[in-house]
This record gives C-alpha cells, sequence and structure tokens, in this order.
C-alpha cells in the first residue's frame, strides 16, 4: 500500500465534488498556499471549470466550498477573488502523515508505478586507455542516483558501463608506448636495421616494462599519441594499421607478441582503475560492456540492413540521416572496421539480448545528442520498439570557476580523483568531501553546463551538502536526548509549518521518479532543512513541556532527510560532523 500525499487526497476529494456538482471529470491543481492567506493549501480549479460551466467563478468556487466542508469537518475553506479556494486543514492529517513518515518505510511512501520492469541505466561510460575525469564523476553520481529512484519505484535496475577498449585512442595510446619501448638502449640499433623489431625485444626488458606501467603512464602516451597522429603523418599510418590489429587482438583473445601483451596489460590496469574508482564513490555496476564485445553485433545489425536502412558510400557503409532532418554519419568504414555508431548499435542490441529490458536510460554528454539521434534513427527503421524503450539523458561539461575548455586529447582534463582530493583538503574527510561533490552535481537539472565551486560545495550555509549534514546530524543528536511520544492530539504553529513542509515529501518523491529529476529531491531537502532550522530558533525540544510530540516530528525530519540523502542520492550521513 502506498500512503497518498495530502494534496493527492485533497485532490480526490475536489474530484468527487466537482463530478457532483457539475458531472465533470477533471483533475485540480493543488498548491501549497501563499504564507499571507493564513491557509494550507489552495486551488484555482473554479477559475477553470468557469470556462466550460458557463458561470461566475466565484459561484463555482462557493459551491464547492459548501460540498468540501460537508464532506470533511476538520477543514476550513475560503473563497478570495477571482475564484480562489483556500483551504485550511485539521491537525490530524499532518499528525497522521508525520507518524507514516518517522516509520522509515519508504514502501509505503513511492507508488510503484515500474513493478516487474526492468531498467537498464548506463552510465558514467570511461574508456580503457584513458584517465576518468570530472565528467566521468558527475554521470556517476546522477547515474546512480537516477538508478536508486527507479529501483525504489519497483524496477529491477541494471547498471551498465560502456567503454572504448578498442578504437583510434587506443591505437594511438599503444603507438606512444611502443615509440618508448623502442627508445630502450638494447634495441636502439636493431630498431633502425629490422621491420621487426618488436620480437626481439629481450623478456626482461618487456617484463620490467610492463610492470612499471601504470594508468597515469598509459593517460601521458594517448596525448603523445594523438599529436604523432595529428602532426605526422607517418605516425598516422602506423596508427591507423595499429587500429585494425588491435581490433583482431581484442576479437581473437590472442595474448602472444609484444603488441598483444602491451594492449592485454593496458586494458587490466584501466579496469582495475575503475573498479577502485567506483568503489571509492559507492557505485557499483552489473557488467561493463566493452566496445570489443559489442563491435561484431553491430556490425552484424548494420550488413543486415545494409541496401534498405544503410547505404554504401565510398567504400563504406553509412545512414543518410537527411532525409528524416538529421545528418550522415559511417557505421562501417573503408576498412570494413565499424565505427562508435555501429558498435552503439550492438551495444543496444546487447543490453537487450542480455536483459530484455522494458526501459533503458542512456546518460552522456550533450556533445553527442545528434550523434545518438542518427544512430537511433537508424536502428528504429527495423527494431522500433527498442528505440521506443530508450531514453537518452544528456548533461553539459562540468568546469571549475573561471577554467577553460578541458580535453583529454590536449592533457589539461580535470581528472575525477583530483577533484575528490581538492575537495577532501578542505575538510579533511572523504566522505563529507564526496557528499559535498554529489550534492553539487545533484542539485542542477541536467542539460547545461556546470560550475563547480569546491568552495562553495563545502559550506556550512547555503544550498550545499555539508549544511544538509549538518541539519541532519544536529536533528539526530537532538533525537538522542528525547523520549518519542508516538500519540500527538494537537499541533502548535511552529510545529504544524515544518509538519507541513515534511508532509510534501511523499509528492515531492514520486514527482522526481516521474520526471527522472534528482535535483527535484535535492532542492526539496535544502527547503525541508531551512524550515527545520526556523523550528528550532523558535521551539525548545528536549526538556520542553511538548519534548514527545517534537521529538516525533524530529523523527520524521531525520528520517525523511536520510532517506532524501543516504537512498536516493547515495550521500552518506556521518555520526558526527
Amino acid at each position: 500500500m502506498c500512503y497518498n500525499g495530502i494534496m493527492e487526497r485533497i485532490v480526490e476529494k475536489l474530484q468527487l465534488v466537482i463530478k457532483s456538482l457539475f458531472g465533470m471529470e477533471v483533475t485540480p491543481e493543488v498548491v501549497v498556499a501563499p504564507v499571507d492567506t493564513g491557509a494550507d493549501y489552495a486551488t484555482n480549479v473554479a477559475l477553470k471549470l468557469a470556462k466550460v460551466a458557463h458561470k461566475n467563478p466565484l459561484q463555482i468556487a462557493e459551491e464547492i466550498k459548501e460540498e468540501l466542508i460537508k464532506s470533511d469537518s476538520e477543514m476550513t475553506v475560503e473563497v478570495a477573488a477571482p475564484g480562489f479556494l483556500n483551504l485550511r486543514l485539521g491537525d490530524s492529517y499532518f499528525i497522521e502523515k508525520v507518524r507514516q513518515l518517522a516509520e522509515d518505510d519508504l514502501a509505503k511512501i513511492v507508488k510503484q508505478d515500474y513493478r516487474g520492469q526492468v531498467f537498464v541505466t548506463e552510465f558514467s561510460d570511461p574508456n580503457p586507455f584513458k584517465v576518468l575525469h570530472v565528467g566521468h564523476l558527475y554521470t556517476s553520481a546522477v547515474g546512480d542516483s537516477i538508478a536508486r529512484m527507479m529501483s525504489l519505484a519497483g524496477a529491477g535496475v541494471k547498471r551498465v558501463n560502456f567503454g572504448g577498449d578498442v578504437g583510434l585512442h587506443v591505437a594511438k595510446t599503444i603507438y606512444a608506448l611502443l615509440t618508448e619501448l623502442a627508445a630502450a638502449s638494447s634495441i636502439r640499433e636493431v630498431k633502425e636495421r629490422s621491420e621487426d623489431w618488436l620480437t626481439l625485444v629481450p623478456e626482461e626488458e618487456m617484463g620490467r616494462f610492463l610492470r612499471e606501467l601504470t594508468v597515469e603512464r598509459i593517460a601521458q602516451c594517448y596525448v603523445v599519441g594523438t599529436r604523432a597522429y595529428e602532426d605526422d603523418e607517418q605516425a598516422k599510418a602506423k596508427i591507423v594499421a595499429l587500429n585494425k590489429e588491435i581490433y583482431r587482438i581484442a576479437e581473437s583473445g590472442e595474448q602472444e607478441g609484444v603488441v598483444q601483451r602491451v594492449y592485454w596489460r593496458g586494458r587490466e590496469l584501466s579496469y582495475a582503475y575503475f573498479d577502485e574508482f567506483y568503489a571509492r564513490i559507492g557505485v557499483k555496476f552489473d557488467r561493463y560492456y566493452p566496445e570489443s564485445k559489442v563491435a561484431q553485433r553491430g556490425l552484424k545489425e548494420v550488413r543486415e540492413h545494409t541496401g534498405v536502412v544503410y547505404k554504401k558510400s565510398d567504400g563504406a557503409v553509412v545512414f543518410q540521416g537527411e532525409k528524416i532532418g538529421l545528418h550522415t554519419r559511417v557505421f562501417i568504414n573503408a576498412q570494413g572496421i565499424p565505427t562508435y555508431e555501429a558498435k552503439d548499435v550492438g551495444l543496444i542490441f546487447t543490453k537487450w539480448d542480455d536483459y530484455r529490458f522494458d526501459r533503458s536510460i542512456v546518460i552522456t554528454g550533450n556533445e553527442i545528442i545528434d550523434y545518438m539521434k542518427v544512430v537511433l534513427a537508424s536502428v528504429k527503421e527495423y527494431a522500433p520498439e527498442l528505440v521506443e524503450r530508450t531514453r537518452h539523458l544528456t548533461h553539459g561539461m562540468v568546469k571549475l570557476p573561471g577554467s577553460v575548455k578541458m580535453s583529454s586529447r590536449r592533457g589539461n582534463f580535470l581528472k575525477a580523483v583530483d577533484v575528490l582530493e581538492m575537495v577532501k583538503e578542505l575538510v579533511n574527510n572523504e566522505v563529507i568531501a564526496l557528499a559535498a561533490i554529489k550534492y553539487a552535481f545533484l542539485k542542477y537539472k541536467m542539460g547545461g553546463d556546470i560550475v563547480f565551486d569546491p568552495a562553495e560545495s563545502v559550506s556550512t550555509t547555503g544550498n550545499s551538502g555539508v549544511y544538509l549534514l549538518y541539519a541532519t546530524v544536529r536533528a539526530k543528536k537532538i533525537l538522542s536526548k528525547v523520549a518519542v511520544k508516538q500519540e500527538v492530539d494537537r499541533l502548535e504553529v511552529e510545529e504544524k509549518e515544518l509538519c507541513k513542509k515534511l508532509t510534501q515529501w511523499a509528492e515531492v518523491l514520486n514527482g522526481a521518479i516521474k520526471e527522472v529529476a534528482p535535483y527535484k529531491v535535492c532542492a526539496f531537502l535544502y527547503e525541508l532543512a531551512q524550515e527545520f532550522s526556523r523550528f528550532y530558533e523558535k521551539v525548545k525540544v528536549a526538556g520542553s513541556e511538548r519534548e514527545g510530540e517534537r521529538g516525533l516530528i524530529v523523527k520524521a525530519y531525520v528520517t525523511v532527510m536520510e532517506q532524501g540523502l543516504e537512498t536516493i542520492l547515495g550521500i552518506q550521513v556521518p555520526e558526527e560532523m
């Protein structure tokens, strides 16, 4: 059973009254009333009904008022020009809801709209042979929160992660690594005379090279290899050939050989690095999808539909998106290698094969909006049901105040681990630092760029994760000193204001889940913390005559804050601050 929120109950009462009076089925909008009205909630339904009932809105409002009062003796209703209904509820409404909230049973708060459905949430998507940047940290926080919300609504959620273990970025990196290896003194002269110099690398040197390899060194080599690819035609040709060879190695699983050993060691280091980072930020994945594992499926789908959906063009295979207002993109290049587009096709079908998902949520940066439109449009022509089940959510760039555009190609990007360490230095606590970062990302609506200010993120005042932690920990300390009373017969003014805010939690949370919007949870928690601060400034809890009654309200407040922070946003609340 899911407890209806107070506003939902008012809507239901209004629907019954309107059906009885006017024979109409409408869904009235009910909002929290402005403070100066002295009411709890308000609705403009009489104004909307006037247009179809052809009556004066004030007259309609008066008729509705009379029926509402008859149906609920604890409700006070006032009519205000030009036709608003201001509703004030009895204390029992709020006491009941606060008691339910204090039970800490989210299953009775969240509507199970997705029960029995399978949701695949794909996010973070780091590429092996590259270092995780701040964008990966952002999408990990957002993707994890979205997955948590869908799970609460009854979905069986699978968190997956897609990354490029093959492709030009890998070839560029390995080219630079091989160049470093070739610079070793023992093979320098041989290299000049032999095309097959790689087979002559002494095993001792090879073993030492692989043992000393690090993720940071791999990332540096990507930058070096990219420059070589862009500035040196001979290097570019070698990288293109190496790219094809790496596809063969990844597909075959071949282990023997210098290129093979460098490739597999780089992959091994990359995935170990990913696992360590995700464990540090408290995010888990059910599966990594390397591009090499979906490429063949993508090739199969594209080739099977070439001639109808895809077209051959100068030795390549493309999708001509202009016919539907998009643009043309290559899915298989002239060398017969699948591009990112074909791999994404393969990913869609592989996820379907693995999970038979009801919904697939894909979270990426804004820069591939048009790219994904083309990929999905092509698949829609032969597997429309998969595209209909897929939702692409995008976000902007994460920047520091005044920072320039960052790029891993240029090597000037902000590493994810550097962001963690930067904030940790400000608070000297890993848990609080991570809370500050996650909240700073999650409080924004997805779509635009985000300016991440480390100092602002750890502020103990204002809309920050640290402020919310303080507000929660302080309330928990108060709660530890009081005997909570389950029965409350009335509410004083200050108590009712906090209760009124608390009882909005069900509507806010269910709305955030429906709209896939973690930022709405953040906004509510901040407003709730502010309301609690006002409450605490005006009334005494521990040691007061109403200690038990107020203790129940504080318990409900702590419960909601912990549900929002820990269960929804993935932010751990410490015992001490």
